[in-house]
């Protein structure tokens, strides 16, 4: 048994032996085979790597600036107002017993807005006609006597005295009569005041009374602007308003305001219908330095309302030789400009620019362009600074004025 223990232990321990024989010899191999191939690796990624990969060169269009005299804008924030505002204030106290307009519709002059009771006036009305009948009478009593009166005195049958004291009576109830005419006019007066009418043609606002409420003279009823045409306000600061009024070497005056000032809205589009400057303020803000302006727009279908904000543009110079570009060549990059040139080996050259305004689809530059530069029209979004370009010319016109 010891016998048969051992030599199977022998026969195991030389199993183990041969096993761990393979593995060395299959580690070595393995160890061979990467000391031959990594270097392999190696220098074939070395080969590739010193390889150049061309990229396909970019189709651009490109073309030399507009150069053109241009017209130069200015621009100011505008308040619009009603031609003419008329707030509605009653001229007699009294309830409110009817509203005979729609809030915010378009009203005549002379269109009754409000009725306020009338009974009060009336019955003052007819007291002032019955005073007014009396004074006539006592009038008329006067007349007689002094008539009846007058050759009497001439025959000594009655006293001068009593004669003068009548002429005094009829000259009394002649002044009666005419305070009780003067009663009746302003009594006929306060009667039609009860009928409130508009006091000139525009759009009525929302009413501030109700029915039923105690008004007087003092109180607001309602306001009615006339809008059509209506006005806009701008302020312009006291260098813009000398530089565009100045006399010219003839010795005519200039005044670049005359010329027709457009309106952008607030939703940025432009106003189809231009204005004319109407008035200057008789003097300069001294807290802003500005003068105020004010311009009359056409207003047809009441579009327009007092109250709305824009901007108003006027022309207010030319700028001569002026370089232009298609606004699709200028990208606006954090708040800056820049264009792509054509530059040596075709070779794309991004360069910041000092943009001006719009003229129609160009665009003015101002600085960091000239003449016989060669710009980037279309395929500006596809390069970089030194971008190979396959270049082909594009014809751009200017915009007229």
């Amino acid at each position: 048994m010891t016998n048969s223990r051992g030599c199977g232990s022998e026969k195991e321990a030389g199993a183990t032996a041969l096993a761990s024989c393979l593995s060395a010899h299959r580690l070595s191999a393995f160890l061979v085979c990467i000391l031959f191939v990594v270097p392999l690796l190696s220098l074939a990624g070395c080969g590739r790597g010193n390889a150049e990969i061309k990229l396909p060169d970019t189709d651009v269009l490109v073309a030399p600036p507009v150069q053109q005299d241009v017209p130069v804008h200015s621009e100011w924030v505008a308040t619009l107002d009603g031609y003419v505002n008329a707030e509605i204030h009653p001229q007699v106290s009294g309830y409110i017993i009817k509203q005979d307009y729609k809030e915010g519709s378009v009203v005549r002059k002379g269109l009754v807005l409000f009725e306020i009771d009338p009974r009060p006036f009336q019955a003052t009305l007819d007291r002032a006609k019955g005073e007014l009948a009396q004074a006539e009478a006592a009038l008329s009593k006067s007349t007689i006597d002094v008539d009846r009166d007058t050759p009497l005195v001439e025959q000594k049958a009655v006293p001068k005295e009593k004669l003068d004291n009548e002429v005094q009576a009829r000259r009394a109830a002649e002044a009666a009569v005419e305070s009780s005419k003067a009663a009746v006019e302003r009594a006929a007066l306060d009667l039609g005041w009860t009928k409130v009418t508009s006091l000139v043609d525009g759009v009525a606002g929302i009413a501030e009374v109700q029915m039923g409420n105690l008004v007087g003279p003092p109180v607001r009823l309602t306001a009615v602007s006339q809008v059509d045409p209506i006005k806009v306000y701008f302020p312009v600061s006291e260098q813009e308003y000398l530089r565009a009024k100045h006399v010219s070497s003839s010795g005519e005056p200039i005044n670049l305001f005359d010329t027709s000032p457009e309106l952008i809205l607030a939703d940025g589009t432009v106003y189809p219908h231009k204005g004319k400057v109407i008035m200057t303020d008789r003097q300069v803000d001294t807290n802003t330095g500005t003068i105020r302006m004010v311009a009359a727009f056409p207003n047809p279908g009441n579009v327009l309302r007092p109250g709305q904000y824009g901007r108003v543009r006027i022309q207010t110079s030319f700028k001569k030789g002026a370089l232009l570009v298609p606004q699709t060549a200028v990208k606006e990059l954090q708040g800056g400009y820049e264009i792509a040139l054509l530059g040596a080996g075709n070779k794309a050259i991004i360069r910041p620019v000092k943009a001006g305004e719009k003229v129609g689809t160009m665009w003015v530059i101002d600085e960091g362009l000239k003449a016989d530069d060669q710009v980037l029209v279309e395929g500006v979004e596809k390069v970089k600074d030194g971008t190979s370009v396959v270049p082909k010319p594009a014809k751009i016109e200017g915009e007229g004025h």
